[in-house]
């Protein structure tokens, strides 16, 4: 039986979308140091509403975030190299056409009602992703073909597709498809997103107050962290609190003051303030699809690639870098954020050149007009941009973009529309240009961005790109997928369907009693290994 999941949904994707947006571009992450000190609870502020803290529905980072300490996953991954690491999977097997994936289990782990964490668990919670359906928003995007998971015996389970699916392994590290209890997974869907799930992870939860709080306990006898973490045991805190604050200055206030220990999504104004006064920041670029524009070719101006890599031409992403953000930011090298696995340096085909830019305009009949922006057969060369508004900084970058094209002849007319119209918009293809970026640690975003079966961004025909795509997404060969990952990289940068700006990073604030948060693959924070001293 074949499950009714869609091949790379577009809502799935959508959530992708939303769970990057919130992020600043940044630096490397710092540790902490020292002999960590058992107990405190370390109280932990973000921006955005935590709606649910069920892993396998939760739709944006912060509620991923909080969801982390609760479940543990079969495998991990090391975010410096992308090698994927031992956790309730000790070992596993991957079948040459990436069609089944054989995991061996730790044995002697628990959930937190002392139920095993064995192969027949892991059976319930693949098989119950079905029931969950369109509310997986993420565990859509992984589980593409998913036909079966046999129990092979106790500690030894098979999962099988229905077609290749090579992204899954990196998927298992997830948090969306962490492992909760047989028990939680009985109880209708809604009621696990408000009360949350039993899961076998270092911390347990105690109190969930939307728009307020959530409260976590560790655990005590933990014993199975990951590989990556050095199979840590119980955690060093005894608790950790996370609190929604939507506010920036009364999160940076509040840890300047002590009443917060750390804070997440730190703007560039506050982190000029949090670094004068003698507090910590740590930083990470988020892997998966910068902040870009997309193109879409089948409008009138845009199918025309002169004009789209006079695009690419127009725009001098240091420049945005320089004046929008903190000297920490990055302006992007691909369309791919450069701590994505199969990242591909493609800045020396970025580079900024106004004149080449005209010339291709000349070229393609654009002919300046009085008011600056070109014409052809009386039409003004004038573009609709549309982009998710909230971000006041991403809004200050559109505005340069803006200045950059005009430089050129081009119009731009910005357009916001609320995040929760995204899917529609994408669907409905009336823009121009698009602004998009995902947080996910495996490039087979680019299939979701770029196909007809993910959010068809640039609404493309068969071709080169789409061919490419769609054979790294079958490509069981880690360097023959590269390859083709790279291949695509170029298409996209080349034709100028897409418009790389400037990569998203994760930048937390931290105060000096605050040690050993660390960042996972997808740069969102952990709390197992933090201890306060």
């Amino acid at each position: 039986m074949r499950t009714a999941f869609a091949p790379a949904t577009a809502a799935a994707v959508a959530a992708l979308l939303l769970a990057g947006c919130s992020a600043d571009p940044g630096t490397a992450p710092a540790a902490g140091s020292g002999t960590p000190v058992a107990g405190g609870t370390l109280t932990y502020v973000v921006g955005t509403d935590v709606l649910c803290v069920d892993p396998q529905q939760a739709g944006n980072g912060d509620e991923l975030t909080a969801a982390r300490g609760l479940v543990d996953s079969l495998t991990d991954q090391d975010p410096r190299t992308g090698k994927i690491l031992p956790w309730l999977a000790t070992s596993w097997e991957v079948s040459p056409d990436a069609t089944r994936y054989t995991f061996r289990l730790r044995p002697g782990v628990t959930f937190s009602d002392g139920t095993p964490l064995d192969a027949a668990a892991v059976k319930a919670n693949f098989d119950g992703f079905r029931t969950l359906g369109a509310r997986a928003v993420q565990a859509g995007t992984y589980l593409t073909g998913y036909r079966s998971t046999t129990v092979v015996d106790a500690h030894t389970v098979r999962i099988a597709f229905s077609a290749p699916n090579v992204k899954f392994l990196q998927a298992t590290s997830t948090v969306s498809l962490g492992m909760v209890a047989p028990a939680s997974l009985r109880r209708p869907p809604g009621e696990r997103c408000t009360r949350g799930v039993v899961g076998s992870g270092p911390f347990t939860l105690t109190r969930f107050t939307r728009n307020q709080q959530v409260r976590e306990q560790a655990r005590e006898g933990y014993a199975w962290g990951s590989a990556r973490s050095g199979g840590a045991k119980a955690p060093h805190l005894s608790g950790l609190v996370i609190r929604i604050v939507p506010e920036e200055g009364v999160r940076s206030g509040g840890l300047r003051s002590g009443e917060f220990d750390a804070t997440g999504a730190v703007s560039p104004q506050d982190e000029r303030t949090l670094k004068a006064s003698g507090f910590g920041l740590s930083t990470r670029p988020s892997p998966g699809l910068v902040y870009g524009l997309n193109v879409n070719a089948s409008r009138p101006a845009t199918r025309d690639a002169a004009v789209r890599r006079a695009l690419q031409k127009a725009l001098d992403r240091k420049e945005i870098v320089d004046t929008v953000f903190s000297s920490g930011y990055r302006p992007a090298s691909s369309v791919l954020a450069s701590t994505t696995p199969a990242y591909t340096d493609l800045s020396a085909r970025l580079a900024t050149d106004p004149a080449g830019a005209r010339k291709l305009l000349d070229g393609a009949g654009w002919k300046p007009g009085p008011d600056g922006i070109r014409t052809r057969n009386g039409e003004k060369l004038n573009l609709v941009t549309v982009w998710f508004g909230g971000a006041g900084t991403v809004q200050t970058a559109l505005e340069l973009v803006q200045q950059q094209f005009k430089a050129v002849g081009v119009g731009l007319t910005l357009k916001p529309v609320p995040i929760a119209k995204a899917l529609a918009t994408f669907k409905a293809g009336d823009y121009d240009l698009i602004l998009g970026n995902a947080s996910t640690a495996d490039p087979d975003i680019l299939r979701n961005y770029y196909t007809a079966e993910g959010l068809n961004a640039v609404r493309l025909g068969p071709g080169p790109l789409l061919t490419a795509l769609h054979a790294q997404a079958a490509e069981a060969d880690p360097a023959a997928r590269a390859r083709l990952v790279a291949t695509a990289q170029r298409l996209i940068v080349d034709e100028a369907y897409g418009l790389p700006l400037y990569e998203s990073s994760t930048v937390l604030g931290l105060s000096p009693k605050v040690h050993g948060v660390t960042f996972d693959a997808l740069s969102r924070p952990r709390f197992s290994g933090a201890w306060l001293g």
